[in-house]
């Protein structure tokens, strides 16, 4: 990654305070399956420690940590039962969802040699779920449930955990790092346009507005000739290109590179939304026919570039690609009646990651619809299952998410430089493409390898946005 994040992650763990004079094993048990707990956090997060909360004034403490940190989740474990005050100040101010982990320690009780310390501590389980869920619900709190065990491990619990801090992972990305809009929307794509304040409000998302005139130039103090060499070899490595190449025919495009690569770090981006409609001419000439292959080494490195200057695709890309490593602009191509099969794809920069075979790169005389001439990539994604996903935004301009999961099925493709794929629904194409246009997402998505709905749903629950499930 150009530029690296990490999520900020809450954790606390709630128990009832009285039970403590009470039963003077149960602090060190508490202790110490908290202390478990937060050593199997993924060390992908950065863990806000909030501590052992018995106490409504232990609750507060948390909160005001977790405030400081602007933390982008919080995960509650509940070790046995404790009232809603052990939870509600902690989470009060914050507008991030509260995941409540419910993991017994034991997997069964010994029902005949089990005493009211050990059920308390060991196998006190479920009974204040449903209180916490009650309190964030009037509270207006998003939230939820995870139930599972400790004894042996739980694999599925901790999948779940970890999912959702992939998930906090893609609103800190929002927060920390800028959009960058080059030019403006491609003319009449009125389906694209947006208000950037909107989207600051909305997302936490903030756009840098730029100008082509200053991009042109962004290679002139380039000089470092190794720096260059280096880049263009990582071109060769990344792209078989027609009629083949070397280090001196893709100089001036790895010095253009390296270039935009210094201007990420500098203004921190992590979405790029371009589009270009001069003239084509001297400098703009060189770089308009390079930006293609420019941008796909910059979205290899985790930055979304999207053509046609869409904004809510470029999120969507930068979603599928801090969840699922893989983030592929398309839109509807074709469909394949005969087969059933739906034709989705597009021109323009692409993810290597997603391409199973080396993508391949061409010059061309024109780009269709589009001002003068240069470079087309094609990429070869996966076989196998595909997730979309498009933003889109309502009448009031609240953001959507529309999702669907399809399988990459071989066959024939086009061939003339627009990455594209053959994708089976469940529903079938002609079902497809009626439900998702009903849904209304824009004429473009985001494609990424793999199923990822259910990490998709964390992630609009993070932001507060209603998602439609086309297809699974």
């Amino acid at each position: 990654m150009l530029i690296d994040t990490r999520a900020k992650v809450g954790v606390f763990s709630i128990a009832l305070g009285a039970y403590l004079p009470q039963f003077p094993s149960l602090e060190g048990e508490f202790r110490t399956q908290y202390a478990s707990f937060l050593a199997q956090m993924p060390g992908t997060v950065d863990v806000v420690d909030g501590g052992l909360v018995t106490t409504k004034e232990l609750a507060m403490a948390a909160g005001e940590a977790f405030r400081a940190a602007d933390v982008d989740l919080v995960i509650c474990q509940l070790l046995t039962y404790a009232t809603s005050y052990n939870l509600l100040p902690a989470v009060r101010d914050l507008d991030v969802p509260v995941v409540l982990v419910n993991l017994q320690k034991l997997r069964a009780p010994d029902y005949e040699h089990t005493d009211t310390a050990t059920w308390l501590g060991e196998l006190y389980a479920c009974g204040a779920v449903g209180e916490m869920v009650a309190d964030l619900e009037r509270a207006g709190k998003r939230h939820a449930v995870i139930t599972g065990v400790q004894e042996g491990g739980d694999p599925e619990a901790w999948a779940q955990i970890e999912d959702w801090c992939r998930a906090a992972q893609v609103r800190r990305r929002f927060r920390s790092l800028n959009l960058a809009q080059i030019g403006r929307p491609y003319p009449g794509m009125m389906d694209l346009y947006i208000d950037e304040t909107n989207l600051y409000h909305r997302m936490g998302l903030y756009t840098k507005q730029f100008d082509w005139e200053r991009l042109w130039a962004i290679a002139d103090d380039v000089t470092d000739e190794a720096a260059i060499r280096a880049k263009a070899e990582e071109i060769l490595a990344t792209f078989d290109i027609e009629g083949g190449a070397t280090v001196e025919t893709v100089w001036e495009m790895a010095r253009y590179v390296v270039a935009f690569e210094a201007w990420v770090r500098e203004e921190r981006l992590g979405f790029v939304a371009s589009h270009y409609d001069g003239y084509a001419q001297g400098k703009a000439g060189i770089l308009d026919s390079m930006l293609i292959p420019a941008f796909s080494m910059l979205i290899k490195q985790g930055v979304a570039c999207a053509v046609e200057g869409d904004i809510k695709v470029a999120m969507a890309m930068g979603i599928l690609k801090t969840i699922a490593g893989t983030g592929q602009l398309s839109e509807m191509y074709s469909i394949d009646f005969d087969e059933d099969i739906c034709i989705i794809g597009h021109s323009g920069s692409g993810d290597a990651d997603i391409s199973a075979e080396k993508p391949t790169m061409r010059i061309v005389p024109v780009f269709h619809g589009k001002t003068g001439g240069g470079y087309l990539t094609q990429f070869y994604p996966h076989l196998g299952p595909v997730t979309y996903l498009a933003i889109t935004q309502d009448a009031d301009g609240h953001f959507a998410f529309v999702v669907a999961e399809g399988v990459n099925e071989p066959g024939p493709i086009f061939t003339f430089g627009d990455t594209n794929m053959r994708t089976r629904f469940s529903c079938g194409a002609r079902a497809f493409c009626d439900r998702w246009s009903e849904a209304g997402p824009t004429h473009h998505m985001a494609a990424a390898s793999g199923r990822h709905i259910d990490t998709i749903l964390k992630v609009a629950k993070i932001f507060d946005v209603p998602v439609t499930i086309v297809t699974r």
